[in-house]
C-alpha cells in the first residue's frame, strides 16, 4: 500500500498564516498536522511510501520536511502557483499515479485534518473487506450536511451513493477525506475523469467509483478535526489531545 497525501491547496481562509506557508505543516501541539497523520499511519506497518502532492509554491517546504523524516517520502509538485490554477484533488491523485508509476493499493488522505483515533483501524477494515473503502460519521446539523459529502449506506456497510454538497441530503452520514482504493480501482481513475467526474473535491472520485465498483464505508470510531479557517485552527489548538489508544 502507498499513501497519497493531498497537500496542494492554498488555504486562503487561513491567511496570513498560510500566505507563504503550507497548512499541513502548521503545528498542532508538539508536531505538524502532517506528522500527526504520517506517524500514525506508520504504526500500521503496511505503508511502503508516502507521496505528498504539493503545489509549486509550497513544494520546497514539503521537500525540507521530507528530508527530516526518516521514512520513504516523495514530494510531487503539481506545477500550479495559485488557487485559481489548482488542478483539484482528483487530478492530483492521478498525477501522482502517473508520475511515479504507482500500481498498488492507495490510501488517499487530506493533509489538513487530524483525528483522535488511529487510521490503522481503517486500513485493517479495508483489508478485511477487500474493496475500496471510505469512512463516515453522523452529523445532526442540516446546515453542515449541505456543505459535506453525504453517503447513503446499505447492509453490511455497502456504499450505495455519495453526493457532494447536496441541498437535500439523503442521510446524516458525512464522508471525510480519507479513502482506500484497491489497485484495480486506481486504474479506473482515468475513466472517471473522462466520464466527467468532478476534480476539485476528493469525494467526487468516491461518488463516481461507488457506481462503478464495490465500495464499503466504515463508521468512524472517533472524531475528525477539520482545520479550515483561523477559528477552527484555534479550536484544534485548544482542544486536540492526540490519538486515543
Amino acid at each position: 500500500m502507498q499513501c497519497v497525501i493531498l497537500a496542494a491547496g492554498y488555504a486562503t481562509r487561513l491567511y496570513p498564516l498560510t500566505e507563504n506557508f503550507p497548512k499541513p505543516l502548521l503545528k498542532v501541539g508538539d508536531r505538524t498536522i502532517l506528522d500527526w497523520l504520517v506517524d500514525d499511519i506508520e504504526t500500521s506497518g503496511v505503508a511502503e511510501r508516502y507521496v505528498v502532492v504539493s503545489n509549486h509554491k509550497f513544494a520546497g517546504h514539503f521537500e525540507a520536511w521530507a528530508k527530516e523524516k526518516k521514512l520513504p517520502v516523495t514530494v510531487v509538485d503539481d506545477g500550479t502557483c495559485s488557487n485559481e490554477t489548482r488542478l483539484g484533488a482528483v487530478k492530483d491523485v492521478q498525477l501522482a499515479v502517473d508520475r511515479l508509476g504507482i500500481d498498488d493499493d492507495l490510501l488517499v488522505i487530506a493533509g489538513d485534518n487530524v483525528l483522535d483515533f488511529s487510521l490503522a483501524h481503517f486500513i485493517r477494515y479495508a483489508a478485511d473487506k477487500g474493496t475500496s473503502c471510505c469512512m463516515r460519521y453522523y452529523e445532526p446539523d442540516l446546515g453542515k450536511l449541505k456543505k459535506r459529502g453525504i453517503s447513503v449506506v446499505g447492509e453490511g456497510d455497502l456504499l450505495l451513493e455519495l453526493v457532494e454538497k447536496s441541498e437535500d441530503p439523503k442521510s446524516h452520514w458525512c464522508t471525510p477525506p480519507f479513502y482506500y482504493y484497491t489497485a484495480e480501482d486506481v486504474k479506473k481513475i482515468p475513466e472517471a475523469l473522462a466520464d466527467g467526474c468532478g476534480t476539485d473535491a476528493p469525494g467526487s472520485l468516491v461518488a463516481w467509483m461507488c457506481r462503478h465498483s464495490v465500495m464499503h464505508s466504515m463508521e468512524m470510531p472517533g472524531k475528525r478535526y477539520d482545520i479550515g479557517d483561523i477559528d477552527s485552527y484555534k479550536r484544534v489548538l485548544e482542544t486536540y489531545e492526540g490519538i486515543k489508544t
